[in-house]
C-alpha cells in the first residue's frame, strides 16, 4: 500500500478527531443550558405547589369550621364570624360571562376588520390604540367606570331597560329594580372592555398567520368575505382564538380593583344585573386589611383558593377542548 492510499484515511482521521473535539467543546454548554431551563421549568412547578398548599394551609380552619356550607350559602357577617362564599362565586361568574359575551364578537370582529377589511394606512393606528387599552391601569378604568360610565347608565341606559325589558315575561326578572348605576352590568362593561384588546390583539396575530393562498382560492372560488372568514380563517386559526378567549376569561376572573369601584361590593345573590353585588377578588381587596381573627382571614383566603380553582378548571377545559379539536381535525 503506498503512500498516497494512506492519505484519504488519514484525513478522514483527522476529520473524525476535529469533530469530536468540536463535540466535547459544545458538549459542557449544552448540558448546563438544559440544566437551566430545566430548572426554570421545575421552579414555575415549585412556586405553582407552594401557592397551592398556602392558600391550603391558610383556608383549612374556614372550611374545617363550615365544611360544605361555606360553598353553598352566601351569609358573610364577621360580627358572628359566619362566611359563605356563594355570593362572591356568583358575582365573578357572572360578571366574567357577561364580560365574554360582549368581548368575544367584538373583538373578533375587529380582528377580522383590521386583517380583512381595513385600508392599510389605518391598520397600524387602530392596532396600536386597541393595544393602547391593555396598557390603561385597571384603577384608571376603575374611577372611569365609577364617575363617567356609572352616572351614564344610572341616568340613560338603566331606566330604559327596567321600562322595556324589565317587563318581558321571561328576562325581565333579570332587569328589576332601582337604576343604581353601578352593579353586575356595569361591572361586566368595565370587564369587557379590559379584555376587549388581549382577545383582539391575538386574534389578530392568529389571522395574519392564514396563508393567503388559502384566502385567495377561497375568493377566486366565488366565496365572499364572510365565507372567507367563516369557513377559511376561523378554522385555521381556532386553536389560536381559544387561546385569546381564555387569556381574556383569566384576565375577567381575577380583575380587582376596576370591579371593586362599580360593583357594589354587597354580599347578596339577586337575579337582577342592576343590582350590586360582589366578586372573589373584591372582596378579598376591600376586607382583607380589616379582618379581625383567625376565622375571617381564614375566610378570605379560602376565597382566594377557590378563584384559584375556577381559574384552573377554566384553563384546563380550554385545553381539554383544544385537544378534542386537535383530534378532530387528526380524523
Amino acid at each position: 500500500m503506498t503512500d498516497a492510499s494512506l492519505h484519504p484515511s488519514r484525513a478522514l482521521a483527522t476529520a473524525t478527531a476535529d469533530r469530536a473535539r468540536a463535540l466535547a467543546r459544545h458538549r459542557i454548554p449544552d448540558a448546563v443550558f438544559a440544566a437551566l431551563t430545566r430548572a426554570a421549568a421545575l421552579a414555575v412547578l415549585v412556586m405553582l405547589g407552594g401557592v397551592i398548599v398556602s392558600l391550603a394551609r391558610g383556608a383549612w380552619p374556614a372550611f374545617s369550621a363550615f365544611g360544605l356550607d361555606f360553598l353553598t350559602t352566601s351569609t358573610w357577617n364577621p360580627v358572628k364570624e359566619r362566611f359563605g362564599a356563594l355570593a362572591p362565586i356568583y358575582g365573578t361568574v357572572v360578571t366574567s360571562l357577561i364580560a365574554m359575551l360582549i368581548a368575544v364578537p367584538v373583538g373578533l370582529g375587529i380582528a377580522v376588520f383590521l386583517t380583512e377589511l381595513c385600508p392599510r394606512p389605518l391598520r397600524r393606528p387602530i392596532g396600536i390604540a386597541v393595544e393602547l387599552l391593555a396598557g390603561i391601569p385597571s384603577i384608571i378604568y376603575g374611577v372611569w367606570g365609577l364617575f363617567v360610565l356609572a352616572p351614564f347608565l344610572q341616568e340613560t341606559v338603566q331606566p330604559a331597560l327596567i321600562a322595556t325589558l324589565g317587563r318581558a315575561p321571561l328576562i325581565g326578572p333579570l332587569f328589576e329594580g332601582p337604576p343604581y348605576g353601578i352593579g353586575l352590568l356595569t361591572a361586566s362593561l368595565i370587564l369587557a372592555v379590559m379584555v376587549l384588546p388581549f382577545i383582539t390583539s391575538v386574534s389578530r396575530d392568529v389571522f395574519e398567520t392564514v396563508p393567503p393562498m388559502l384566502k385567495e382560492s377561497a375568493y377566486g372560488l366565488g366565496c365572499t368575505t364572510w365565507e372567507v372568514v367563516r369557513r377559511v380563517v376561523l378554522p385555521y386559526t381556532r386553536a389560536g382564538v381559544i387561546g385569546g378567549v381564555m387569556l381574556g376569561l383569566g384576565r375577567a376572573l381575577g380583575e380587582t380593583m376596576a370591579v371593586t369601584f362599580v360593583i357594589g361590593n354587597a354580599h347578596k345573590i339577586q337575579a337582577s344585573l342592576l343590582a350590586p353585588a360582589t366578586t372573589i377578588s373584591a372582596s378579598i381587596a376591600n376586607e382583607f386589611t380589616e379582618a379581625v381573627g383567625d376565622l375571617y382571614t381564614a375566610s378570605l383566603i379560602a376565597l382566594g383558593l377557590i378563584l384559584f380553582v375556577i381559574t384552573f378548571v377554566v384553563l384546563a377545559a380550554a385545553r381539554l377542548m383544544l385537544m378534542q379539536l386537535e383530534r378532530r381535525q387528526g380524523a
